[in-house]
């Protein structure tokens, strides 16, 4: 009895592997690969920086296993490694084909010197970073990202008003603001309260800017009770219309 019922447990144990052994084949890709392959890649993304073809080579070294054994964290890393990609989502989508859907960095500024800075907030590097134009450049640590983007956020809402853009945030290693304008204003605002001090020097911009149409060329806010405003120089004598020496406001000089 006992031989018998070792004999039907063996038997079972065999036909289970025959039954088993071809279906894990074909998920581990080892063998029949090619009667299941993937021959279509659904693509979705902006193609703003990444290509079709960009996005095919990548995942060409992972398709000979087919559609059952195909390593989705491959292809995911593949494409991940791709210049320009900040997240990739892949699936597969019976009977032949990969869903993939591809999410472009979206830089919002120039950082430092080369690189760009996402709107995630991640620092990268790409090799046509100079693609991209009418960024706003960045100059700060590289931990420093989160302060840089709340400090240029509230200088673009103070300055609007007055159709001020900011083009340039520096924030030294010492912790010292400097923000250059749309009009080529700089204003150094310094490592103390920075905030409140900027808010204060916008306040008293109307003020300031009355019958002023060529705006300040530097301003200075480093003191604890108010700033000092520098403006262009005034134009040379020599650039200045001649008075007629009748006095006509109508006559001008010169031979006829």
């Amino acid at each position: 009895m006992k031989g018998a019922t070792a004999l039907r447990l063996g038997a079972w144990i065999i036909a289970i592997t025959l039954v088993a052994l071809p279906v894990v084949g074909v998920l581990q890709g080892w063998f029949a690969s090619d009667r299941w392959p993937v021959r279509e890649l659904q693509v979705h993304a902006s193609f703003r920086h990444v290509s079709a073809a960009q996005v095919r080579t990548a995942v060409a070294p992972a398709l000979g296993a087919g559609f059952f054994a195909i390593d989705l964290d491959k292809v995911r890393d593949g494409i991940a490694a791709l210049p320009w990609v900040a997240r990739v989502v892949v699936s597969k989508h019976w009977p032949d084909a990969l869903d993939i859907t591809i999410t472009e960095i979206d830089p919002i500024a120039r950082w430092g010197n080369g690189a760009l800075l996402g709107r995630d907030g991640r620092i990268f590097k790409v090799a046509d970073a100079g693609v991209v134009n009418g960024l706003p450049q960045f100059n700060a640590p590289d931990d420093r990202v989160a302060d840089v983007l709340a400090f240029y956020r509230t200088a673009q809402v103070d300055f609007a008003p007055y159709s001020l853009q900011v083009a340039r945030v520096d924030l030294s290693a010492r912790g010292s603001w400097t923000l250059a304008l749309s009009n080529a204003g700089t204003v150094t605002v310094g490592d103390q309260q920075p905030d409140q001090r900027l808010a204060r020097f916008v306040a008293a911009l109307p003020v300031l800017m009355r019958g002023r149409g060529d705006g300040f060329v530097y301003a200075d806010l480093r003191y604890s009770n108010g700033f000092a405003v520098r403006w262009p120089d005034p134009a040379p004598a020599s650039d200045l219309p001649a008075k007629p020496a009748n006095g006509d406001p109508h006559a001008a000089d010169g031979n006829v």
